[in-house]
Formats: C-alpha cells, structure tokens, sequence
C-alpha cells in the first residue's frame, strides 16, 4: 500500500514524527517535493535528528529512503547530513533519483540577491536556493543529476546557462559573473560525492509497487504554501499536496490509498502571507511559541522564530480537502495544557459576512478571524498514549477538531518522542 503524509497548514505541523512513526511499518519512505529549505525534527531512540533533505525513515536501517525526482537536490547539504546521520551510529539505505535536478550553486545566490533586491516586499525565503530553481527547472535550463557525470556535456551546457545568468548577475544585480570553467569544476566534484547514490528509482519503484511493498510518501510544508492552492504568492515553488507524490516519486496516482494529513492544535508559520488567526499579542504569541514543539517554535532550518496563532478551522478543514485527507494527525496538544480557554478560528468575517469557506489570496487579505472558545483542561498531558485517559476538556478539543475538519482524528501527539502517542 501507498500512503502519503502531508501538512494540512503552513508547514511545520509535526510530519517528520509522524512519519518516522509510521516508517515502521514502512518498506520504502520517499521525499518526493521541495528541497532543504524546511526541515524535519526527529527524537527517537537514536537521538535527535534535524532533517532537511533526508526521508524521515533514515533512523530504520531496514527501510530504503529514496530522494525522489520531484525534489532539489543540494548534494552538498545532502552529503553533510548522511555524514551527520552515519556519524551517530546510523546506517541509512538511501537511493537519489538519475532524474532528481540539482541545485547549483547560483540558485542559492540568486535567491539571496532576489530578496535583497525586493527589500521590505521580499517572500521571506529561507535562500536555499528553491525559486530560482524551479524557475529554471521549468524554463527547461535546469540540470539532472545525471548530466553531472560527462564532463564535455557539462560543460558546453553550462556554458550555454550562464549567457543568461551573468546577463542578469551583471545588469540586474550588479554582481560578477560567473567562471564557466570553475562551475564546472565544482558541479563535477558533486556529482562524485551523489554518484554512489543515484539509481533508476522510478524502476526500483514500479517493481516496488507490483510486490505490494508499503511505501510511504512524505511531503514538506503544508497546503497553505502550494504554488496552485495555497496563499500565491507567499508559497513555494513545488506542489506540496499529496496528488504530486505520483509525480515527484514516479508512482501511479491511483496507487496512494491513504492521505494523513498533519495539523497542529494551534497554528504556527514561518515567511510573510496570510495568517488569519495569528496571536498578534506579542506576549501571549511568545508564551505559545517557547512552548511549543521539542525546543519552541522556531523554524529547524532557519532557526527563525515562527509565528503562532489559535487553531484554524477554516484553514485546516481546506487543507484537508486539497490534499484529500483520509485520516487526521493531530500534533502538539500538549501544549495547550497552560491554558484556561483556547480560542478556536471557526471563521472568517470578510466585508460584513461570515464564512466558513477558504477564500482565494485576493479576498484572504481582509479576512478576519471569528473565534469560538473551549474550556482548557489545565494539566499536563504529554506522553498520555490512551484516549480515554486524557481529561474530558482535551478529549473534547479532539473530537472538536474532528468535526471542524470533516476527517477522522485517527492520531494524537502528546509529546516529541515516537512514543508519545495515542491511536484512534
């Protein structure tokens, strides 16, 4: 079976536990979209493990991650953390995609020179690199890992790229150009570091799939941050819904039989967009934030401190829907045992009226957030592992949750470990 795990809101909502959770019931775990501009936090047996690029199934020797096509590739990045990882005693399987693209080194400084360009109107990239490499995945100017390994090819390619990127280094960033003969170099000496990684996935896959091997898809950010169906333009540069799992891994779409879809029981963001049901009390918000998670809310590749609001019901019952959620995982609701009350957005008041439906970017501008209060359980609930145990209050902000979103809460998270967990 195929089953796909993604974010239902801004990203950070907790996936990489979750997959790390399931991964043991896993074969086969794929990273099929985004890059290393966002990451995975993992506590387990074996430690603590920030991922960026690396599948969540990494910390299980006896499963085969896979770097799917659909991702950006930063070999250097990659490289340094299956280094990390191996260095606290792990031996991870890991097989990249030949059709996975690279991100070269321009990408990252063309992201940086971008935002610097836009000054106070800037995307708030992370500057990994991300949009300018879709931009030239899609002009058809990109590279896939596979063309590293022929080095005339390589060349006259690059050769060929760079006409267009120090026209643009030159005369919009005033910036100098680029060495053909130096990036060349480089982009050789990756492509030996990714060689002994690089497979025919789509293959391995297919074979995969006709055995009946349980795969696992894992996705990075949330449907708030997709290029079609998220806050455009404050999103990514990758689709980051469950429909482009089939594409970015090389699968048959109708092989994914399961979608969870990971929500917190708050909200958080990291980047500029709309956020309806943000905490703007600074007090209040930074309370929230140094509570939550494993170490707060800061973001695990950034470091940036997200922004955190009540849980959004409008926004979380959308996500859902444009991922096709069969299942819900409810992260972080041991967080919430500090409070008295919880605010919940149950919807939005846009000129005058009051809605229930998602809006498209132009109108989520006015929107604002109208709240629902449910009473506080007021005790610490981490690492409860049975529904029942938990108090009425928290029981009922589950259930509550559940109805919001039209989808069964069939996971709670009471804490950052992989244990910490309840089953419904």
């Amino acid at each position: 079976m195929v089953k796909a795990i993604v974010g239902a809101n801004w990203g950070d909502e907790g996936k990489g536990k979750i997959t790390d959770l399931l991964a043991n019931d896993s074969d086969i775990v794929i990273r099929f979209q985004g890059g290393a501009n966002a990451g995975h936090t993992i506590i387990n047996e074996h430690g603590r493990f920030a991922l960026h690029l690396m599948p969540s199934g990494v910390c299980h020797e006896n499963i085969v991650n896979i770097i799917g096509n659909g991702v950006a590739l930063d070999i250097n990045k990659f490289i340094a953390e299956y280094n990390d990882i191996c260095s606290q005693g792990l031996k991870p399987k890991l097989m990249v995609s030949d059709r996975v693209q690279v991100i070269m080194p321009y990408h990252v400084d063309f992201d940086k020179f971008e935002e610097e360009r836009l000054g106070g109107k800037a995307f708030g990239s992370t500057k990994s690199g991300i949009a300018p490499f879709f931009s030239d995945k899609y002009a058809k100017i990109g590279f896939q890992v596979s063309e590293l390994f022929d080095p005339d090819t390589l060349r006259e390619k690059i050769g060929r790229v760079l006409e267009i990127k120090n026209a643009l280094l030159v005369n919009l960033y005033h910036k100098d150009p680029i060495d053909a003969d130096e990036l060349t170099k480089e982009m050789l000496r990756q492509g030996e570091l990714i060689k002994p990684f690089v497979a025919d996935t789509q293959s391995f896959l297919y074979e995969a799939v006709k055995a009946g091997k349980n795969i696992l898809l894992e996705g990075q950010l949330g449907s708030m941050k997709d290029p079609d169906m998220g806050i455009y333009p404050m999103v990514t540069s990758s689709s980051t819904l469950a429909g482009y799992g089939a594409v970015g891994a090389g699968i048959p779409p109708y092989e994914i039989k399961k979608i969870i879809c990971v929500t917190k029981a708050y909200s958080s963001a990291v980047g500029a967009g709309a956020f309806v049901s943000e905490i703007l009390d600074e007090d209040k918000a930074k309370e929230l934030r140094d509570r939550g998670g494993d170490k707060g809310e800061y973001g695990a590749t950034t470091g940036r401190p997200r922004r955190v609001g009540w849980f959004d019901a409008v926004a979380t019952r959308y996500g859902c829907r444009v991922q096709g959620a069969t299942d819900v995982a409810l992260t972080n609701i041991d967080v919430l045992g500090y409070l008295d009350e919880i605010p919940v957005c149950v919807g939005y008041e846009i000129d005058g009226k009051v809605t229930k439906d998602f809006p498209n970017p132009a109108l989520l501008s006015k929107a604002k957030p109208v709240f629902e209060k449910l009473p506080g359980w007021k005790s610490d609930i981490r690492g409860f592992t049975e529904f029942d145990k938990l108090p009425r209050e928290a029981q009922d902000y589950v259930k509550f949750v559940e109805e919001q979103t039209g989808v069964h809460v069939s996971i709670v998270s009471t804490g950052p470990k992989r244990e910490e967990i309840i089953r419904r």
